[in-house]
């Protein structure tokens, strides 16, 4: 059995839509947990227009009866409330051709440096980017953010927890931020940036309203970490089945996020083998690591520590001050297009990330357990933690 989730829909569209399948039957649903996480989502200093006009919330059509789940696939809805303002745009009607200028009023054919503009328009040959555009928008991801609520709350049953914060932005501070499990746990939800150091937060924030002024964005670091896992999860066997991979995956595919970190990652690249690998221990009737530089991860599977994953998100590729770009149309040099936009969403990308984390975790969980309800699957669970305990 695997978890597995698939959306639609567009960022001016009627809705983003997803298909959520996997759950075992008989798991408690709570919606007010999963509109919790598409608030979160629209949270954090330095957002734009848009989180003022979309009130988040999602309708589930089908999967769910008296609020358990039935084994079948669960259906999400989430409407777009800015729909209204693009009926005619994002028309699903044909368009006559003489119409189309009139109908179409906001045609784009100036692509943005950083999208998936020019790079998907030559791909379909479409000569209105705004076919590319509606679909690669960031505005998916609280279709995904949905779906990975889904999945916290099935973990949430095993023991595990999900969490993010903020440890770098616009380069504050000069070095990522490294917290404790417990630090990152006092970090609330209506924190300006989700950091946990608020003298740091402050910094963050005046670099934000600097780019601001500048027409400018930044980017930075998120961190997530997933606490309660069982040693096992994942595979060393063949590369498909590695855990490390299956998550770079998950996290790199968030928009504008072009780089991984598992553990220290990166810094161990610069020290001794004797300086990175996390020494064992065997206390208190289990086995554990003196540190956890891996991060939780070992060839592949998960080794029972924390699973520490940093997200490193680029600037947003729209901005106020356009850079050069080119008019498909006449290829002559033109200022890029200007869709509205943040000054940063960082803390947005780090929740998106735990949605991303928890679906990559959960799918394994139904791997490694299976069961097609969910007493089953945690008496799976119970047996499985009672052979760890005798190994």
């Amino acid at each position: 059995m695997f978890f597995r989730f698939t959306t639609a829909g567009e960022s001016h569209g009627q809705a983003l839509v997803a298909i959520v399948e996997g759950l075992p039957y008989g798991m408690a649903v709570d919606i007010g947990k999963i509109n919790h996480e598409l608030w979160r989502r629209q949270q954090g200093y330095g957002r734009g227009g848009r989180q003022k006009i979309e009130k988040d919330e999602v309708k589930i059509l089908s999967g769910v009866r008296h609020g358990k789940t039935l084994g079948s696939p669960i259906a999400l809805l989430i409407e777009n409330k800015d729909w209204q303002n693009w009926t005619e745009i994002m028309s699903v009607e044909a368009i006559d051709p003489a119409e189309a200028g009139p109908k179409n009023p906001r045609l784009v054919t100036r692509p943005r440096p950083g999208h998936a503009d020019l790079a998907g328009g030559m791909k379909f040959g479409a000569s209105d980017l705004r076919d590319v555009l509606e679909r690669a928008s960031a505005r998916e991801t609280a279709a995904r953010t949905a779906c990975g609520a889904l999945a916290k709350q099935l973990l949430e049953n095993f023991g595990i927890d999900v969490r993010s914060h903020v440890i770098q932005l616009g380069g504050v501070p000069e070095a990522p931020l490294q917290k404790s499990w417990e630090e990152i746990c006092n970090v609330t939800d209506d924190a300006p940036l989700r950091c946990s150091d608020s003298s740091v937060e402050a910094q963050m924030m005046a670099a934000i309203d600097a780019a601001k002024k500048e027409g400018d964005t930044l980017g930075g670091v998120f961190e997530v970490v997933a606490k309660g896992l069982p040693a096992g999860l994942g595979s060393y066997t063949s590369w498909n089945e590695k855990l490390d991979g299956r998550i770079s995956q998950a996290i790199v595919s968030i928009p504008a996020v072009k780089a991984i970190e598992i553990g220290t990652g990166v810094r161990n690249v610069t020290v001794p083998g004797s300086q990175v690998h996390d020494e064992i221990a065997y206390k208190d009737g289990s086995y554990a690591r003196l540190t956890n530089n891996a991060g939780g991860l070992e060839g592949g599977v998960t080794n029972g520590e924390e699973l520490r994953v940093r997200g490193y998100m680029k600037p947003i590729s729209t901005l106020r001050k356009a850079l050069r770009s080119v008019d498909i149309d006449t290829k002559e040099e033109s200022l890029a297009a200007f869709e509205r936009s943040d000054i940063t969403a960082v803390p947005a990308a780090g929740v998106i990330g735990e949605a991303m984390l928890a679906i990559v975790l959960a799918n394994a969980m139904r791997e490694k357990f299976g069961g097609d309800s969910l007493p089953e699957m945690l008496a799976n669970f119970e047996n499985y933690r009672t052979s760890l305990r005798n190994y």
